[in-house]
């Protein structure tokens, strides 16, 4: 069933990640215990991890799911402002069996906790009935185009269902599935955001076409977050604050617009602000 307006503003409220005030008041806890991913972007490079550095796809080691439930009984006993507990990576929670085994530990011990999940979308539908049952309720997607002819430039290919696609009939794949699984996790009555990576002269001009059909698609909000110059596009521009600001304006009025992002890492804990 579809969400209410109240109960979208009472899961905002406590998700440091999807409200701003939220981020001043309360903690997330992420679990490093994904490491396996089932696409390839030309933007990712998971290949070193640096204390002070801040960015998806990084984490200083991998949590076994029992390790994982431990670290939130920590967490927890230490820290009071705790509401969230997420699985971000560092590479596709879904295709990784551990996320599913880690949210069952977790759900299980503290059902009162919001369960969240950043995934690309791909097996989202599918695992959609088994999420909620595990007390996932906000689930975030990265859509970074919704042309194949822009994809096969983001995405050097796509695994599914034990064939690999490249091109653009990998990037088709890969919305094609991420729209199914938005609009059926808004259906089952999950909270969900939308993060796209803005990539200055590849994807940029095609954000409000992006804005628009998650919208329609049933997404709640947007976050645009700024290219990370590593992996293919090491070469690549990150775009300005004035950018930013200029396309966070523009798309506003198409879909609400997270502005406190702080590209968490996959082992972030504490508070976001």
């Amino acid at each position: 069933m579809l969400l209410t307006s109240q109960e979208i503003l009472n899961l905002r409220r406590l998700h440091p990640c999807f409200n701003q005030e939220a981020a001043r008041r309360y903690a997330r806890l992420h679990l490093p215990v994904a490491p396996a991913c089932n696409i390839k972007c030309r933007y990712c490079s998971r290949l070193y991890d640096c204390a002070n550095e801040n960015r998806p796809g990084v984490t200083s080691q991998i949590l076994t799911p029992e390790k994982a439930r431990d670290l939130v009984e920590n967490e927890v006993a230490g820290e009071p402002r705790l509401k969230v507990v997420g699985i971000a990576g560092p590479g596709e929670p879904l295709a990784n069996q551990a996320t599913l085994q880690t949210l069952k530990l977790v759900h299980g011990r503290f059902p009162q906790l919001i369960k969240c999940l950043s995934t690309n979308g791909l097996l989202l539908s599918e695992n959609l009935k088994t999420l909620k049952e595990l007390g996932v309720k906000a689930v975030t997607v990265t859509v970074n185009n919704i042309s194949p002819q822009i994809g096969q430039k983001i995405y050097r290919y796509v695994s599914y269902g034990g064939k690999v696609y490249s091109g653009t009939a990998g990037a088709a794949l890969l919305w094609q599935k991420q729209k199914e699984g938005i609009e059926a996790a808004v259906a089952m009555g999950m909270l969900v955001k939308i993060n796209s990576v803005v990539i200055t002269g590849i994807n940029d001009a095609h954000l409000s076409e992006v804005a628009q059909a998650v919208r329609e698609a049933g997404a709640h909000t947007m976050n645009i977050i700024p290219l990370i110059p590593q992996g293919e596009f090491a070469c690549l521009r990150p775009p300005t604050q004035t950018q930013l600001f200029f396309w966070r304006e523009k798309l506003t009025p198409v879909i609400s617009q997270i502005t406190h992002c702080r590209r968490c890492r996959a082992d972030a804990r504490g508070m976001l602000c």
